[in-house]
Formats: C-alpha cells, structure tokens, sequence
C-alpha cells in the first residue's frame, strides 16, 4: 500500500459506511472496476467496508504526501534523496502561480505505505541538513496543514512527463458521507478527460481535513487549458458527471503550478 500526505504551509510575504442501490442497467454501464465493486446481491446494499478499501488501488499505490513549503525546502530535500536508502521519492515538485502565493508545492511518493513513512520520518530527525532547515522554516511558518493521501483505483498514477507544462491542483472538500458516490461518477467522468493525457493523479484524504479530493492536471499552457476543459463539454455524458457531482462538493479550491527544475513532472 503507498499513502499520499499533503502538507500546506504558509509564509509571511471520517470514513463512513455507504449504502448504494444501482439499477442492472448502471452495472453494466460502469463495467470492469464499479463491476467488482459492486460484485453482491443488490438487495444486500449496506456495504461494511471503508470508502478507502473500496476507491483506493491496491498493489501499484503509494503513499502519498503533498507539501506545500519555503523554497529553500527543494535544496534540502534534494540532498536527502541523493541517499538511496531514503525510502521515498518525489513524483512532482512545483511553485505557486496562481492560487496561494508564497509556496513551493511537493508531492512524494511512500511505497509501502505507513511503515515507510515511519522509517522516512525516523531518518530525518538523524538529518542535521533537515533539522537546520526545519529551524529556518519555523521563522517563516504562520500555519501548516497536513494530510495523508491514498491515490483513486480509476486514476493515472502520477509518472514522469516531459515539458514544458503547468499543472492544475484541483481541492474539492465533499459532504461527509459522500466519497464513495463521488468515485462512482468519476470512474465514468475521467474517460472525458484522458484525449490530451492532462489526467497526472487523484487523490483523496484519510487523515487531516477529511472528505477532501485532489485532483492533479497537466496542461501546456492556460490556453490549453481552456481548450481541454471546454472541449470535455462536447463529449455526450460529461455534462451529467458535473451535475451530479456539484451537489457532493461543499468547496473547492484550484491552484496553477510551474514545476520546479528538479522535478520529475515538467
């Protein structure tokens, strides 16, 4: 199992059961994964198992942890990683464009999920290089947030991409109760989003704010942009998965980012 932690840091300058009834006509619609997802007799609806069991990929996932830090945070990190016992990697580093400003955006990779980020933890407390720089970042810190991520079963896996590119983070917070429906309709949307390969990743929190999804896109430029998003609303089918996927949302949040150098996501 990986896990994903995201940790949002700005400077100066509850998993519930779900019960579901889906007609034979949606089950065959929504084919390979919701099919063995919902693989039980329909009249037994209450499902017992957490959302996490359910939407989260199993063999290939990571643990994953997005931070969200001063820029001196990249030089430290990468002095870290150039030891290859350190137990994990970034799969994406960038700056804030537009959104929250003042931020360098990081999301690591955990490949065996909280084993691993105990031991990776454990590592950097023995870190002089890390523990100078966590006293350098406390002068510049008016807040921090965490939180741990586990990656959606019907999402790309973050890879490395060439660019140049701009990525999109997408912040929605859901109405508690509502993260399984919210994965049945994406499993069907992000087929509309795929054509341009500007799907990077999806996540959703187990620890910290809960109910909380990211979604992580590519694009070329703010132009492409706007023709990928518009071009998904001439795709028969798209438009339904917005509207029964706005009522679930309670707030949202989207950030422009520009990958840093050493990124593996340019």
């Amino acid at each position: 199992m990986t896990i994903y932690i995201i940790v949002i840091q700005n400077l100066d300058s509850a998993e519930n059961n779900y019960s579901i009834t889906l007609s034979l006509a949606d089950r065959r619609y929504f084919g390979g994964w919701l099919r063995s997802l919902f693989a039980y007799d329909i009249k037994k609806d209450a499902r017992k198992d957490a959302h996490s069991s359910l939407l989260a990929k199993k063999a290939t996932s990571g643990l994953y942890e997005i931070q969200c830090e001063p820029l001196l945070f990249d030089e430290v990190h990468r002095e870290l990683h150039s030891n290859a016992d350190y137990p994990c990697e970034v799969a994406g580093s960038w700056n804030t464009w537009y959104g929250e400003q003042d931020q360098a955006v990081h999301l690591w990779r955990y490949y065996g999920g909280y084993p691993v980020l105990t031991e990776c933890l454990n590592k950097l407390r023995l870190s002089k290089a890390y523990l100078e720089f966590h006293r350098e970042r406390s002068k510049m810190l008016i807040s921090q947030r965490n939180q741990l991520l586990l990656e959606f079963s019907f999402w790309n896996q973050p890879v490395p991409r060439t660019g140049p590119n701009i990525y999109e983070l997408r912040t929605y917070r859901l109405k508690p109760g509502s993260m399984i429906e919210w994965g049945n309709h994406w499993a069907r949307a992000i087929k509309y989003r795929q054509n341009n390969n500007e799907a990077v990743g999806g996540f959703f929190t187990q620890i910290g704010e809960l109910y909380v999804v990211h979604h992580l896109w590519a694009y070329t430029d703010l132009q492409s942009r706007e023709e990928t998003r518009n071009s998904a609303w001439l795709k028969e089918g798209w438009d339904a998965s917005v509207h029964y996927t706005v009522p679930l949302i309670q707030s949202m949040e989207s950030r422009i980012l520009v990958p840093t150098k050493t990124s593996p996501l340019q």
